[in-house]
């Protein structure tokens, strides 16, 4: 698409007028942002119509991508991007006196995702779009999101995330697409002589399932897929008028509140029973009415329903959505009235399944009363799968009931949410070779041994147009000019640079494109936390949920164990370092937040003591998020991959940081393993455990970590200062729990039986950073193998192993102006 300076301004001054009755000057930030957002807007509209009548006319297979988080980020820039305009509008506004980074900051960031899977579809619906497969989105509009990180006095704080204050201007509320999702009643058998029984769902609290379409245009093709988000509304009787009179006032509008609180909050708080009920409500909603909408959209094209599954594919990400298997049964059999026979083989033919843990945790159960009351009819089509699925077991292993009741769907009085998404899906694939391979020899071996063709691997990948292209525009840039090719649709190039490894003019242009991000990060930790950090000591960062198997708390130990280093020897000769530190830990784990506050107080600490600040500094930056994260993975020198091997399925950042010149220190764990093969361990700090020696230690045991910890001078300084020592401020139990998980609980992630490994690994960080020409070196070699983490690499297998899907170019038109 092309369109002049003089054509944007004379449409931007219109479209503002038409929508604000407002002249240019008498408009708001808001008032400009909105204008220009609508603009866009109405070009990509065009694109998508014209998508979705591609679809229609040539009738093509779709997936449908269910996922409860997408982590989008904002849109304007990146769409402006997706069009080739933004040149144009950056100068077309900048004439109006409008700086057209303003208008980016002004826009929330999207609170519909909270961590690696959602950023992960949300790179997925990128890929799809950009290599014109005909793929889409479904999930659930969070009202508020997950939440909004504070950090007060060293505490994490969760306040309101109210993305949705002010206009969504990417959004399309359709509410003739609305679908009825029916919770708790009963079921009503009905008999008829010449047919089979029906059931009906009797006495069931309706909700209203109102959908909000966001579009997602390819890189410069075209292609307009869709993102459909769920929002929960009443049916009816809103305002319980009758309540109201008599002055119960609470009751007048409880209903209302009661439903809405569906589509309120990403993973509400699950320690109370009404909250863990919620999230079920939650995942059985936005499954049941992507599903109808599914099926509705297919039979208005007059499609025989016989032959769904020639047509679609619906991919369920992680196990949240894995009452797509029963869900789709119901459709089938209640409302199309086929058969549980042919209902069963199409849904095992639609439905594909993705593991992303194997944190026992992360496999959802829930209590049998729990789902029976809730979801009645859920619960008999559940069973009778169970039922059939178990008479096959019983058949293939006679006299072993134990292997039967661990492999079936229910037992012990719960549904194991995993065991269906097996047993109902036709794929089940996990994230990284060894994430696969656990699955298939440990955590699902059972399963995997009866359903052995289902298994597969796909390794993640990140998309290279948000992660690269956007994020870092100059080195994108400086890459594009030395291979002599653009990059958005050709990551792999990115391996051509391994014939320029040697360069060192190269290397010097590296270095300078990195110093500027880092500058430009120095600068927003300056007004984000007060904290002036030099851009030449190395910039070592960790950014990622805080949990305890990812181990931010070995991190912050060795940060403390150079605080000591330098406070024993004041001429320690170490290279400058900063540490930067982001994430949000759950609101019910306390464990986690702990970890917070003792970064934050180790933070206070070292960037207060006069004696080391020159050399060492601490920042954690709170509230982190797809805009934060575009600033730090640019910036990063050191990227911190160090959870328990074995705990992380794959991992993303360690993709992100790496396709930006970062070298990781990491563990043999997950996507690490792949990217250390890539690079070669010149080009990676490997310590730990492995895999094997982790999986042997819980099997075996042979592990103390008291006896480790009284064995090693470090270690046991550590613990004394950890139990208040360093911190007299403080409680002398504010760490206690730590303490405790390392000691009482013999540190079940081996942060002590780690550490030593880990310290040795960040001294070698220390002498090869030294060498600025050697680590310029090690970065381009980074850069040049993360063309195969690219999420478009992810999706092309997935297209031809999984979905069956071929690519459906949009025909192009000629280029059209942004609608005045």
């Amino acid at each position: 698409m092309f369109v002049t300076k003089a054509e944007f301004k004379r449409s931007y001054k219109r479209k503002m007028s038409s929508m604000f009755g407002k002249a240019l000057e008498e408009a708001s930030l808001a008032d400009k942002y909105i204008t220009l957002a609508s603009m866009i807007r109405d070009t990509i509209n065009e694109r998508w119509v014209r998508t979705n009548e591609s679809y229609l006319e040539q009738e093509t297979r779709q997936v449908y991508y269910f996922s409860l988080e997408f982590l989008l980020g904002r849109f304007l820039e990146s769409n402006l991007l997706y069009l080739d305009i933004c040149d144009t509008v950056r100068q077309g506004l900048s004439e109006m006196g409008i700086d057209l980074e303003d208008l980016i900051e002004s826009e929330p960031d999207a609170g519909l995702g909270n961590g690696g899977l959602g950023r992960l579809a949300a790179c997925f619906l990128d890929s799809l779009a950009s290599q014109a497969l005909p793929g889409h989105g479904c999930g659930i509009r969070y009202k508020y999101g997950l939440f909004a990180q504070k950090i007060i006095d060293g505490y994490q704080v969760e306040l309101p995330d109210n993305w949705l204050r002010e206009t969504n201007a990417w959004e399309i509320r359709k509410p003739d697409k609305a679908a009825i999702v029916k919770f708790g009643g009963r079921i009503k058998t009905v008999s008829d002589e010449k047919k089979s029984p029906r059931f009906e769902h009797v006495d069931y609290l309706p909700v209203k399932a109102v959908p909000y379409d966001m579009p997602i245009p390819g890189y410069r093709n075209g292609t307009v897929n869709t993102l459909r988000l769920w929002s929960a509304e009443v049916v009816d009787n809103e305002f319980d008028f009758s309540s109201f009179s008599r002055g119960d006032y609470i009751n007048a509008v409880s209903n209302r509140y009661a439903v809405e609180a569906i589509s309120e909050v990403l993973y509400p708080d699950d320690s109370n029973y009404k909250n863990r009920q919620l999230r079920l409500k939650q995942q059985y909603f936005f499954v049941s009415a992507g599903l109808q909408s599914i099926v509705r959209r297919y039979k208005k094209k007059k499609l025989d329903i016989h032959r769904l599954a020639d047509h679609i594919a619906v991919h369920i990400n992680d196990t949240h959505p894995a009452l797509a298997v029963p869900e789709l049964m119901r459709i089938l059999m209640d409302e199309e009235g086929l058969g549980w026979d042919e209902a069963w083989r199409m849904t095992t033919r639609i439905v594909a399944y993705t593991n992303h843990t194997i944190m026992p945790e992360a496999l959802e159960t829930w209590p049998y009363e729990v789902f029976r009351d809730l979801l009645p009819r859920i619960m008999m089509i559940v069973e009778e799968i169970n039922a059939r699925f178990c008479a096959r077991l019983q058949k293939a292993y006679p006299g072993e009931p134990e292997r039967v009741r661990r492999m079936a769907i229910i037992s012990d009085g719960v549904i194991k949410m995993a065991n269906l998404a097996v047993v109902g899906a036709f794929s089940v694939n996990g994230v990284a070779e060894v994430h696969s391979q656990l699955l298939q020899n440990s955590v699902m071996r059972e399963l995997y041994e009866f359903f052995p063709k289902k298994f597969n691997n796909k390794t993640n990948g990140v998309t290279h147009r948000r992660w690269l292209i956007k994020a870092n525009p100059g080195l994108s840039s400086l890459l594009s000019e030395t291979l002599g090719t653009p990059l958005a649709h050709q990551p792999e190039k990115l391996a051509d640079l391994m014939a320029h490894a040697d360069d060192k003019a190269l290397g010097e242009q590296l270095r300078l494109v990195k110093r500027a991000n880092k500058e430009r990060l120095a600068a927003f930790i300056q007004r984000a936390v007060g904290v002036t950090v030099d851009p030449d000591s190395l910039f070592d960062v960790q950014v990622k949920r805080i949990h305890a198997y990812k181990r931010q708390l070995l991190n912050a130990l060795h940060v403390l164990h150079l605080y000591n280093q330098l406070r024993d020897d004041p001429d320690l000769d170490i290279v400058p370092r900063t540490v930067i530190i982001a994430g949000k830990a759950a609101p019910s784990y306390y464990y986690a937040k702990n970890i917070i506050k003792f970064i934050n107080e180790l933070a206070v600490l070292i960037n207060g003591d006069p004696r080391v600040n020159d050399r060492l500094k601490v920042v954690f930056l709170e509230n982190y998020g797809i805009q934060m994260a575009e600033l730090i993975f640019p910036a990063a020198d050191l990227s911190e991959q160090i959870s328990t091997a074995s705990k992380e399925a794959s991992g993303t950042s360690n993709m992100k940081f790496m396709m930006n010149g970062a070298v990781t220190i990491g563990t043999d764990d997950g996507a690490n393993i792949e990217i250390r093969a890539a690079v070669g361990d010149d080009n990676f700090f490997p310590f730990g455990l492995s895999v094997g020696e982790v999986l042997r230690y819980y099997r075996e045991g042979g592990y103390s970590a008291a006896a480790l910890a009284a064995s090693d001078q470090r270690l046991s300084r550590l613990i004394r200062q950890l139990q208040g020592e360093l911190f007299p401020r403080l409680p002398q139990d504010e760490f206690h729990n730590i303490v405790r998980s390392l000691l009482d609980y013999n540190d079940e992630f081996f942060v002590l039986r780690d550490f030593g490994s880990y310290a040795a690994a960040q001294a070698r960080v220390d002498a090869a950073f030294r060498d600025r020409a050697a680590w310029q070196r090690m970065s381009l070699v980074n850069i040049a193998q993360s063309g195969r983490f690219s999420s478009d690499r992810t999706i092309g297998l997935y297209a031809s192993e999984i979905w069956k899907l071929t690519p459906c170019p949009v025909p192009q038109r000629s280029p059209v102006l942004i609608q005045k």
